[in-house]
């Protein structure tokens, strides 16, 4: 069968340089023991090693003539090759319920989705590794005081240790891309809840980042009154930027921000 042509409406960069594929493929081997599910094989480069591991592996794959690709070179591998999109998929069906290490040379346009998707589904997902845009694994593992810490940095690192492994130049790619790519590691650390609300810690975080320049007394007033004892009793944190906080931080600014909540709604 010819090779597959990679499609600008679905993102596709298919990495041509095979040390580097098994560079990548190897970084699941931090977290053993458990399944593979990998996003976007496309004629996969990563999938002929990921395959070689002792432990089971799916591939979802949204292009159908990568898929036809895939069940003709890897027929091993033809029951666990999945034709969907891996954004609208029900992860809990894979592998009978059980946990599995996420990987992929990930499109950049939906890595973002992506990694939202694995927080929504932290219990089943202890590691996840993979290629993304440079620029997004900066600010993945990026801490507090840096400009690359942003919304991104703080809901990933409130659940997951992140690893920032090494850059892939753009000339291993077909087509390359405009940017450089990264290689980047998450594992779970141990925090199994987060002493919040935790959707009101998303809407803090998403909040104050959407005006990252301004001051938090600023930026929070778009969620809470002008007389909120908030703005008083704590207007020394509230002199700071979002991108001076800790994830700790932004966990007792939460609880701040909800006890105005409750007081108000009295």
């Amino acid at each position: 069968m010819k090779q597959v042509r990679p499609k600008k409406n679905l993102g596709q960069h298919f990495l041509t340089d095979l040390s580097i594929a098994k560079r990548i493929a190897d970084t699941v081997d931090a977290c053993p023991d458990i399944p593979v599910l990998e996003v976007g094989p496309g004629m996969g480069v990563m999938t002929q090693y990921l395959v070689e591991k002792p432990r089971p592996l799916r591939v979802v794959e949204i292009d159908r003539e990568s898929v036809d690709y895939l069940n003709e070179n890897f027929p091993r591998l033809r029951d666990n090759i999945i034709g969907d999109d891996f954004l609208r998929m029900d992860l809990r069906t894979l592998f009978d319920g059980g946990q599995f290490v996420l990987t992929g040379n990930y499109p950049y346009d939906i890595s973002s989705q992506i990694f939202f998707k694995m927080l929504d589904n932290r219990d089943l997902i202890p590691c996840c590794t993979g290629m993304i845009q440079r620029e997004v694994a900066l600010r993945m593992a990026s801490k507090p005081g840096n400009k690359q810490y942003g919304i991104l940095s703080v809901l990933i690192q409130a659940w997951y240790d992140v690893e920032y492994l090494f850059t892939v130049e753009p000339d291993v790619f077909n087509p390359p891309p405009k940017v450089q790519s990264a290689v980047i590691r998450m594992t779970r650390n141990k925090v199994q809840k987060l002493d919040c609300n935790e959707q009101l810690f998303k809407q803090v975080v998403k909040t104050t980042f959407n005006q990252r320049r301004k001051m938090l007394r600023v930026s929070l007033k778009q969620m809470l009154p002008a007389d909120a004892a908030i703005f008083t009793e704590h207007a020394d944190m509230l002199t700071l930027r979002p991108e001076q906080l800790t994830i700790e931080q932004f966990v007792e600014l939460t609880n701040y921000v909800e006890h105005d909540y409750s007081i108000n709604k009295n």
